[in-house]
């Protein structure tokens, strides 16, 4: 077994080591969600808390961990006598991104239960993790399905495997932590709220504290046994430091004046539900403990706050995580002022430092101008028919986006069978079954009237003289399963001068952040191509990380000519690489334009013949018309007719009738035709 980088080695990350110990205090603060830039020794500093925590007494051979000072009732290797019990090292259970849903809450025997009426369980993750930590590296990648079973344990405290009426029930009661780059992709708000604290890290831009990190590191890499036994000393007093603070926390007094506190920074925040209330009063009490004593102070309380709350108060996946510390210091004060009770006198500490900045990759560079851009810049442009173009074909810094609106689903049509999420219809695991078909593997739902029917013909040759069935392997049956699955929407924006009015900018910006919030909620990857000036590049490809996308959007300067065929040409190759990488997932083209096409020789006939590329593969597209003016030239229009799409008009995307748009690719064509 490898020996863990010590916890007390890690350098600098206050914040995160304070969340993961106030935990391992109080397992009662609900775990902690840990967000933050790639090679900040996340991975590194949670798998290093487990060996400072004390030992479980279990009852012996239970495969559930059950506590012998009170055992499960319910236990499926019970019932138990109480008694002494045997001491073990607390478990950290790693659960896989890629993990099955019978490696999560067990497996049964379903051969085994229709033949024999045995329950035979073999126990999941969720099992091993009772009593200590259920650690989710990249927890954002997490599968719906498994955030929902996630969801289910956490709030109940137990696990239930339910298979065509047998049913097996264990307490799962665990520490969940979580690590996840922001820049992947966020985690649904439902899972988010789960997580009792939340920590950034950053990588420290301090020479010395850089040079201390890959000293360590390369101290541990040539004698990791040698390494630890350096830092024994340390990783011991921090052991029974916990131990002392466990001791004390009942002890620990949450006064009214604290209570009051709490309250109002919630209120003040604006945070949903009493989730934040509770957990911020758990977090202040162990923070008293940790410091050695009995009342919660204001400096508790504020710092609770800074750990509980910047997660809660986010209002979509746009803003940006974190308090504003001003406004937190001026609640703090003025509820410690309305109450005299004394507990929230205290002038509030400073604040630990390393957790404060949000986001895990921060502001994008800015965009780089096409090449040869200078002269676009300088003069206008001649359009179609040798008409110059207007002022806006020079370049102009990014304007705001207009305020997002909802927006109904576009769809891709047929049934798919990719990642499950809550677009386009598709063959899933999880949905409302449509028929049946033999397993391929190990079966995972049974479809009991299908296997039924083909066990029924072939009993009196099985001798059958009970009255179970005889079953064999081949006659069980899969259930064949519809649901949602998730796409990748790819937008194609043109930046171009012809875009360059800043009021009809902005409503774009605004119609494609709408569109992107749309994605987020429904479990989309996206991209985003850009064209304008001499040719197209990929802003963004494509990823989980819509808010990645919102702030390239933000950032994009406008002007320069319309190469619309480099922009279709670009997105043509983008989806052709992603469908090396995944062939399940199907993608969605929306291409955000007024449909003109300037530049280069032919440049109307080259962007027609890109377009009919996507024609031919039958990729769905929709062509977001931002022509304006008294005169529309629909050539908008005659893009969508090309792709074999359908175009909307700003204005129609606006209000609220975009339902349907994407239809059946073949049937669009035949039309056309």
């Amino acid at each position: 077994m490898t020996t863990p980088f010590p916890f007390t080695a890690v350098v600098g990350q206050d914040d995160l080591r304070l969340a993961l110990l106030l935990n391992a205090v109080s397992p009662a603060v609900g775990g902690v969600l840990v967000r933050g830039e790639k090679g900040t020794a996340k991975s590194t500093a949670v798998r290093a808390l487990s060996a400072l925590l004390p030992e479980v007494a279990v009852v012996p051979g239970c495969r559930f961990s059950c506590d012998p000072a009170a055992p499960d009732p319910a236990c499926p290797d019970g019932p138990h006598e109480r008694g002494p019990g045997v001491e073990r090292p607390a478990r950290m259970v790693e659960l896989p991104v890629g993990a099955s849903e019978d490696r999560l809450v067990g497996a049964l025997d379903i051969e085994r239960a229709l033949a024999e009426g045995v329950k035979a369980f073999e126990p999941g993750l969720l099992a091993d993790a009772h009593r200590g930590i259920l650690y989710v590296d990249e927890v954002n990648l997490l599968h719906d399905h498994l955030v929902d079973l996630l969801l289910d344990a956490a709030a109940m405290g137990s696990s239930y495997v339910e298979r065509e009426g047998v049913s097996v029930r264990h307490a799962a009661r665990f520490l969940l932590v979580g690590t996840m780059n922001p820049e992947e992709g966020e985690l649904r708000p439902q899972l988010l709220d789960r997580f009792g604290l939340t920590v950034e890290v950053t990588a420290s831009r301090e020479p010395d504290q850089r040079v201390e990190v890959v000293r360590r590191r390369l101290a541990y890499d040539d004698d990791p046994d040698g390494f630890a036994a350096r830092w024994a000393a340390e990783e011991a007093a921090v052991r029974q430091r916990i131990a002392a603070a466990r001791e004390l926390l009942p002890q620990v007094r949450l006064g009214d004046g604290a209570l009051r506190q709490i309250a109002a920074t919630c209120a003040a925040f604006e945070v949903d539900g009493m989730r934040a209330d509770i957990v911020m009063a758990r977090t202040a009490t162990a923070l008293a403990a940790w410091a050695g004593r009995t009342d919660v102070l204001a400096e508790d309380v504020r710092q609770a706050a800074l750990l509980a709350l910047p997660h809660r108060r986010r209002r979509n996946p746009f803003d940006a995580p974190g308090l504003d510390e001003d406004k937190l210091d001026e609640t703090l004060e003025r509820s410690a002022g309305q109450d005299g009770d004394g507990d929230g006198d205290d002038d509030p500490g400073p604040d630990d430092p390393g957790g404060g900045s949000p986001g895990g990759g921060g502001r994008p560079e800015p965009e780089d101008g096409p090449q040869g851009g200078g002269d676009t810049a300088a003069r206008p442009e001649a359009g179609e028919g040798g008409q110059p173009q207007p002022s806006g074909a020079r370049e102009q810094s990014p304007v705001r986006a207009a305020e997002p609106f909802r927006a109904k689903a576009l769809s891709v049509p047929g049934i798919g069978e990719g990642a499950a999420g809550r677009r386009s219809r598709a063959r899933t695991e999880h949905g409302r079954t449509t028929g049946a078909r033999r397993p391929r593997g190990a079966l995972t739902k049974l479809h009991l009237a299908a296997t039924v029917r083909a066990a029924a013909p072939h009993q009196r040759a099985r001798g059958r003289s009970g009255p179970g069935l005889v079953i064999r392997r081949d006659d069980l049956r899969q259930a064949v399963r519809e649901g949602r699955e998730g796409n990748l929407v790819l937008f194609v924006v043109d930046a171009s001068g012809s875009m360059a009015a800043r009021q009809r900018m902005s409503a774009v910006k605004g119609a494609v952040l709408s569109l992107l919030l749309d994605a987020y909620q429904r479990r989309d990857k996206v991209g985003l191509v850009t064209f304008r000036g001499a040719g197209a590049e990929v802003a963004l490809p494509p990823t989980s990380s819509v808010d990645a996308a919102a702030a390239r959007l933000e950032s994009l300067p406008t002007g320069g000519r319309t190469p619309l065929a480099a922009g279709l040409l670009k997105a043509h190759e983008v989806l052709r690489v992603e469908r090396l990488r995944d062939p399940a997932r199907r993608a969605l083209l929306v291409v955000v334009t007024d449909g003109r096409a300037t530049g280069g020789p032919e440049p109307v006939a080259l962007a027609g013949r890109a377009a009919r590329l996507f024609a031919a593969e039958s990729v769905a597209s929709v062509v977001v018309d931002c022509e304006s003016g008294p005169v529309r030239l629909g050539l908008a229009g005659r893009l969508a007719g090309e792709l074999g799409g359908t175009a909307v008009t700003l204005d129609e995307l606006r209000a609220d009738s975009i339902a349907g748009l994407v239809r059946d690719v073949r049937e669009t064509s035949r039309r056309a035709a």
